[in-house]
């Protein structure tokens, strides 16, 4: 069984910063792509940033220059800087992780329990 944990969130000024945390735990073999998503009430899932295995990062437009994504391979953790947040980054933030449990190599998505950040204005 593999488990996600999300820590970090909270509430902000704008102008602020927050760090989310998300660390896998479990039958691991090997991570392929970790990203962070968020989700606001009557809207769908939209993706914020992505890193795969060897360090390429994919950022949403609305966060490129402010939001970093960086992850620790040997915690198997992945890690969002958020800088100059703004009240429209408020949202539930989810950490996903494509995850490989045996020496198939077959990955499987598996996601954080979700994290609110509030961005006040």
């Amino acid at each position: 069984q593999v488990q996600l944990v999300e820590s970090g969130g909270g509430l902000v000024q704008a102008g602020g910063s927050l760090r989310l945390s998300c660390a896998a735990s479990g039958s691991i073999f090997r991570i392929f792509t970790m990203g962070w998503y968020r989700q606001v009430p009557a809207s769908e899932r939209e993706l914020v940033a992505t890193i795969t295995s060897d360090g390429n990062t994919n950022y949403a437009d609305s966060v490129k220059g402010r939001f970093t994504i960086s992850r620790d391979n040997a915690k198997n953790t992945v890690f969002l800087q958020m800088n100059s947040l703004k009240p429209e980054d408020t949202a539930v933030y989810y950490c996903h992780q494509a995850i490989v449990r045996s020496r198939d190599f077959i990955p499987y998505d598996y996601w954080g329990q979700g994290t609110q950040v509030t961005v006040s204005s």
